[in-house]
C-alpha cells in the first residue's frame, strides 16, 4: 500500500465511506450503543452496509464491539480512545455543516436542478 500524502489523506482513508463519519458521530454522543439504536440514528443505511462499516471501524481500532453472549443476543458498540480522538476532530465539520445548512441545501438543490443528481 502506498504511503499517505498528508495527514488529511490518512484521515480521509480511515473515514472513507458515506456512513463512517455518521457512525462515529452518533457513537460519540453517549456511552455504549446497541445496534438497533445505531441503526435508527444513522437513517437510510442498510443493515448490510451498517454491519460492514462497523466491522471496518472495529478492525481499524476506532470502535469496540462488546458481545455479552446472552439470549436474546446483546451487543453494543463504543468508541476506543482512537475513535474518540477522531470523533473530536469531526466536531468542526459538524459545526460548519450546521452553520452553513441553508447554503448547502441551496447548493444541492441547484445541482439537482442542473443535472438531476446530488441531494442529501
Amino acid at each position: 500500500m502506498r504511503g499517505f500524502t498528508c495527514g488529511l489523506d490518512a484521515t480521509l482513508r480511515v473515514v472513507a465511506g458515506k456512513w463512517k463519519p455518521l457512525i462515529l458521530y452518533f457513537l460519540a454522543q453517549g456511552g455504549p450503543t446497541r445496534y438497533g439504536e445505531l441503526r435508527r440514528a444513522v437513517r437510510d443505511v442498510s443493515d448490510k452496509m451498517l454491519i460492514q462499516q462497523l466491522k471496518e471501524l472495529e478492525t481499524d481500532g476506532l470502535v469496540k464491539r462488546t458481545d455479552y453472549r446472552e439470549v436474546p443476543p446483546r451487543v453494543d458498540y463504543s468508541l476506543t480512545p482512537l475513535g474518540h480522538s477522531l470523533a473530536e476532530a469531526l466536531v468542526p465539520l459538524c459545526t460548519w455543516g450546521t452553520d452553513n445548512l441553508a447554503e448547502v441545501t441551496r447548493v444541492f438543490a441547484r445541482r439537482k436542478a442542473l443535472n438531476g443528481k446530488g441531494g442529501p
